[in-house]
């Protein structure tokens, strides 16, 4: 375990403690027959807009203001229990989103330069397909507007037309601010603190995007983000401002960071879906998934841990009842895949099936922390270090 992961275990074991509320068991459904990871999905209900604290974009502010996960201040405040989901469905088999990609429809307004993306971004409505013309657009972009299932909005471009934050050292590129439905397809982001940030947004997809040279993450689902699709994406570069915060995809929130994000309510950025994305050169995990998410899919993606210097493993499960499934990853600088404990209850149940793994390294290619129910299947395969610290099922 890294030394971050050390210190947010510490302070989210006495959160729990001062805060005295009981972690409520989870009744998980029988283990007894194998989870069908290619059952087909469905449209999910809609949970209600949680209540969070407003997230600023206003690229005057201190740099504070947009804190990195792992890193809120939360002043004295305690996160509230994070009780694990009773009846939770076994990985893969639950209401998931819709992964197969999405084409973009004819364009109903066209942005050639920064101030008319920001003018599109703000008269959108459903049914809203702006079209990004080549050329770099250069500035902060916020999007708070929401389509819905039928009409969603689209942001559609080549890589050719490309978001330029202009400062990796404060900001997001791009920020789904509470905006719901949206399809993001093809374009550039780069040069900003955080890529593409997403809070509160549901049934969103980001395809096809080149996501580099980033100061933090890439793309960062938080502040309960549910049922939503991060597909195909190529990034790079990631964590040139702080290496422990340069993760590829990022789904859900640190607890320490709950108090900063989510109005100190657990972040449950549930039943996402991470697929067939090509993530190298990330200086940490190439996919981090936070305590307090349940249900999420992370399938067919590859990872190269060239870069690594301020995580240990291409991914850190934290969460529950994911799917990891046939996604291959080269060079670690210790594990290939882990799960950690960082709330009682959390980083439990998940399932890794037909990974490929070439660690050539010290470590395992998954090490669980603790074991308790996540399951390693036997057609999972590791060269260059030993399968697991379980027996294979």
């Amino acid at each position: 375990m890294t030394r971050r992961e050390l210190i947010i275990a510490g302070v989210s074991a006495a959160a729990v403690l001062l805060v005295g509320g009981g972690i409520v068991a989870a009744v998980w459904p029988s283990d007894s027959a194998d989870p069908d990871p290619s059952a087909g999905v469905s449209v999910p209900t809609v949970p209600p807009e949680p209540t969070i604290p407003t997230i600023t974009d206003d690229p005057s502010a201190p740099a504070s203001s947009e804190t990195p996960d792992d890193e809120g201040d939360n002043k004295g405040k305690k996160p509230a229990d994070a009780p694990v989901l009773a009846n939770a469905p076994a990985p893969g088999q639950g209401p998931l989103p819709n992964s197969s990609p999405v084409n973009c429809p004819g364009a109903t307004v066209t942005a050639t330069d920064a101030n008319s993306l920001n003018e599109a971004l703000k008269n959108a409505k459903p049914g809203t397909s702006i079209a990004l013309a080549d050329g770099k657009y250069v500035g902060k972009f916020v999007a708070v507007t929401s389509g819905t299932a039928e009409q969603p909005i689209w942001l559609c471009g080549g890589a050719g037309a490309v978001l330029d934050g202009d400062n990796i050292r404060g900001g997001y590129v791009l920020h789904l601010n509470k905006a719901k439905y949206w399809r993001l397809v093809g374009f550039t982001v780069t040069n900003g603190q955080k890529g593409v940030m997403a809070d509160t947004t549901v049934g969103s997809v980001v395809q096809g995007l080149t996501v580099h040279d980033i100061g933090d993450e890439a793309i960062h689902l938080r502040a309960n983000s549910t049922d939503n699709v991060v597909l195909r994406n190529t990034i790079s570069k990631t964590g040139l401002r702080r290496d422990k915060f340069g993760e590829g995809v990022y789904i859900g929130s640190a607890v320490s960071n709950w108090c900063t994000t989510n109005d100190c309510q657990p972040d449950r950025s549930d039943r996402n879906v991470v697929k067939e994305n090509h993530i190298s050169q990330t200086t940490s995990e190439a996919v981090d998934i936070k305590e307090g998410t349940t249900g999420g899919v992370l399938e067919g993606n590859t990872f190269d841990g060239s870069s690594l210097s301020g995580a240990d493993s291409w991914v850190d499960v934290k969460g529950n009842n994911w799917l990891i499934k046939d996604n291959t990853g080269t060079k670690s600088t210790l594990d290939g895949f882990q799960t950690h404990q960082i709330l009682k209850g959390w980083g439990d149940n998940n399932l890794f099936t037909g990974n490929t793994a070439t660690v050539n390294a010290s470590g395992l290619g998954f090490a669980l922390r603790p074991a308790d129910s996540n399951k390693v299947a036997c057609n999972n395969k590791v060269t260059g270090a030993q399968l697991s610290n379980v027996t294979c099922s």
